[in-house]
């Protein structure tokens, strides 16, 4: 499925709120915030000239956040950021004068943090950045895991340190448990979405993934035409398509928003024209987008920002996979996990569908950014999806990796 972006807001100026929490001045306190973690290196941008051949497109640059902060996905660079400012933030209350983020690892602010537990919902990547950024400064992680995230993904997030709470249901009820439990215990919700009364903490989590944004920019030789960027509450897809709204404004590129159909809740918040939660029908193998509700922040850039949105199936999601671990000519290999490639399968899907091309205005000469949002975070099911390890795959030659 496939429609362009028609809501009233579409073209209007991103709200203030949105603008400050994504802009140029809180993408520099990010990557600031980034020199004081120990393990932090900017992630590969990847060019697939034999693939943009293929499809007949200029280029093809993939931003590979499959070893961000040890994590093997984006969302280390959203939850542990916000959970780091928080604690700053009390830690300056508590003190009566402002922390620094130099000050991260200060007896004070230690002394802060562990009075401190955060709390959130995860389908897995999420969580796992929460956890690590409260062991990192010292406070108490308690993370809610729906039924369908694997063992492995839980004992992933667990030797962090943190509590780990089952809960029935899909994502989304699990993002209500958090929260339900986080008040009658006064935990500090680290949510990476968001709902009415409930959005700074999200926005914090976003603000968080301007860093790759910013890298990626830095690194390509000239900027894209073209975005293809995956969505499951909406947060990464928010984030890329606002903050290149400010950086470029009127030249910003064509941006694209992808959803697994068997959880398009922002194909179809598109297409109602306000958010909408979808029913939760046979689960997705796109496990790190399977959520029915948008994010209220996601939707407010996106009805404003995003030009299009689109679905794929789960057998485009896998080809991705499949494709990326044996790329063509001499593109370097890729480990992409269930969900990290769902913007290529979306850009596939365009070039393959003369209509979609056209209506985006793709050709020979566009220049397409997508991000490969998860590396294997379920080695197991990688292995048994692709027919190599992880580990096989990242040895193949990566002289394709580029800036």
């Amino acid at each position: 499925m496939f429609l362009l972006n028609t809501n009233a807001d579409y073209r209007q100026p991103l709200d203030p709120r949105d603008a400050e929490i994504l802009g140029i001045e809180a993408a520099d306190a990010v990557e600031r915030h980034l020199t004081f973690r120990e393990n932090h290196a900017e992630t590969p941008l990847v060019a697939l000239p034999a693939l943009a051949a293929e499809l007949g497109v200029g280029s093809i640059h993939v931003k590979d956040e499959g070893h961000r902060l040890g994590l093997g996905s984006f969302k280390a660079l959203g939850g542990a950021y916000a959970v780091i400012r928080l604690v700053l933030e009390e830690a300056a209350r508590r003190l009566g004068r402002a922390v620094d983020v130099s000050e991260l690892h200060s007896f004070n602010v230690r002394e802060v943090a562990e009075t401190m537990t955060v709390a959130c919902a995860t389908d897995g990547n999420h969580g796992r950045s929460v956890a690590q950024g409260a062991q990192l400064v010292g406070a108490r992680a308690a993370i809610f895991v729906h039924a369908g995230v694997s063992d492995e993904r839980v004992a992933a997030i667990a030797r962090f340190g943190a509590e780990m709470i089952r809960v029935d249901g899909t994502y989304d009820d699990s993002v209500r448990e958090a929260a339900r439990i986080a008040e009658e215990k006064g935990w500090t919700i680290v949510s990476d979405t968001s709902w009415p009364g409930y959005e700074r903490i999200p926005g914090l989590v976003m603000q968080g993934y301007t860093a790759l944004v910013r890298e990626a920019l830095r690194a390509m030789p000239q900027p894209p035409t073209h975005v293809f960027i995956q969505a499951g509450v909406g947060g990464i897809a928010a984030t890329v398509a606002g903050h290149m709204a400010i950086a470029f404004g009127d030249n910003r590129p064509t941006f694209t928003v992808v959803d697994p159909a068997r959880a398009a809740c922002l194909f179809e918040t598109a297409r109602a024209g306000h958010p909408v939660t979808v029913a939760h029908g046979e689960p997705t193998v796109m496990a790190m987008l399977e959520c029915y509700e948008p994010s209220l922040v996601a939707w407010r850039i996106l009805s404003r920002v995003a030009d299009a949105f689109m679905t794929v199936e789960e057998d485009e999601a896998i080809a991705v996979m499949r494709r990326l671990a044996d790329p063509a000519g001499n593109d370097p290999a890729i480990v992409v996990g269930e969900s990290g490639g769902v913007g290529l399968a979306g850009l596939i899907r365009a070039v393959g569908n003369p209509e979609i091309q056209q209506a985006l205005s793709l050709d020979r000469h566009s220049r397409i950014f997508l991000v490969n949002t998860e590396g294997a975070t379920d080695p197991g099911k990688y292995e048994e999806i692709v027919g190599l390890s992880p580990a096989a795959v990242a040895r193949k030659d990566r002289t394709g990796a580029s800036a």
